[in-house]
Formats: C-alpha cells, structure tokens, sequence
C-alpha cells in the first residue's frame, strides 16, 4: 500500500515539478532579459512607474500582461488543431517564453507592492516556502545534478565555440 501511494504521489507531483523546474531554470534568466530593457529609457521610465504603483494597481499590471497572452495561447491550439503543429508549437513556444519573462520581471517590479495585500502575502508565503521545500528534494536528486552537470558542459562547449568563432572570424579579416 504505501509503495502505490508512494508512486501515485509521484505521478500528482510530477507536472508540478516540472513547472518548478522551469520556473527555476527560466525565470531568473528570462527576467534578466527583461531587465537589460531597462538601459533604454522609455523602459526604465516604465519600469520606475511601476514600482511606483500602489498594490492594487500593481497586481493589475502583473496580471493584464499575463492574462493577455491567453489569446496567443489559443490560437496556437488553433494553429495545432487545424494541422499547422510547427505553427502552433512555435507559437506556444514563443508565448511561454515571453510570458515567462514578462512575468518574471513584472513580479521582481511589483513584488513589494503585491505584499502590502494581505490576502497576496498569507498566500505566497506558504507557496514560496513550499516550492522552497520541493526545490530542494528536487535538487538532491540524481536527474537534477546530472542535468545541472550536462547543463554547465553545454555552456562551456558553447563558450569554447563562440570564441573558436570569434578567432576565426577575427583570423578572416585581417
């Protein structure tokens, strides 16, 4: 019995950490693309305003964002329905990846206004500390450290061939 609850409670939890594990491999890094707007100033100007923003008004401009990618969504299940899969999955592709990152840097922006609504922090704080639990288990994991090896590899495999690319490029000019 407690082997079949053992595995059912793995397959419940497994979209759910799969969500953490994008969240936590695409959120810090998707907000800081975000963030190198704010050298522009028309972004920086927005962005001050932002976090200006009394909370009502912040959760506002956290979620509109948010919500309005709800369209992009479903006309990428359209394009999917309809027979264009590369359409669709490009489509779907690109509206995680910018919503991510909208998301991602619009809470950083907001985040101190959205904790003044009371009813925001008593539900954050026990989701921050409950994915805070999941993340760690997650980490301790033999698919997580060996992803997270493969993952630094890649980037250094990428490094060497970009200043291999550089040299050769470099080499062509002169």
């Amino acid at each position: 019995m407690k082997q079949l609850e053992k595995i059912l409670r793995g397959l419940l939890l497994a979209p759910v950490v799969l969500f953490l594990l994008f969240e936590e491999w695409g959120w810090e890094p998707l907000a800081a693309c975000f963030a190198a707007l704010s050298r522009l100033p028309v972004w920086r100007q927005l962005e001050s305003r932002i976090v200006r923003l009394p909370p009502w008004a912040a959760l506002l401009a956290f979620a509109v964002p948010v919500l309005a990618l709800v369209p992009v969504k479903l006309l990428a299940l359209y394009l999917l329905g309809g027979g264009h899969v590369a359409a669709g999955l490009g489509l779907v592709l690109a509206a995680k990846l910018a919503g991510t990152a909208l998301a991602a840097r619009l809470f950083q922006l907001t985040q101190p206004a959205l904790m003044q609504l009371k009813w925001f922090a008593r539900a954050y704080t026990p989701w921050k500390r409950w994915k805070d639990r999941i993340l760690v288990q997650v980490r301790s994991t033999w698919p997580w450290r060996m992803a997270r090896r493969l993952k630094l590899r890649m980037r250094m495999l990428g490094r060497r061939l970009l200043a291999t690319f550089k040299t050769f490029i470099f080499r062509r000019r002169l």
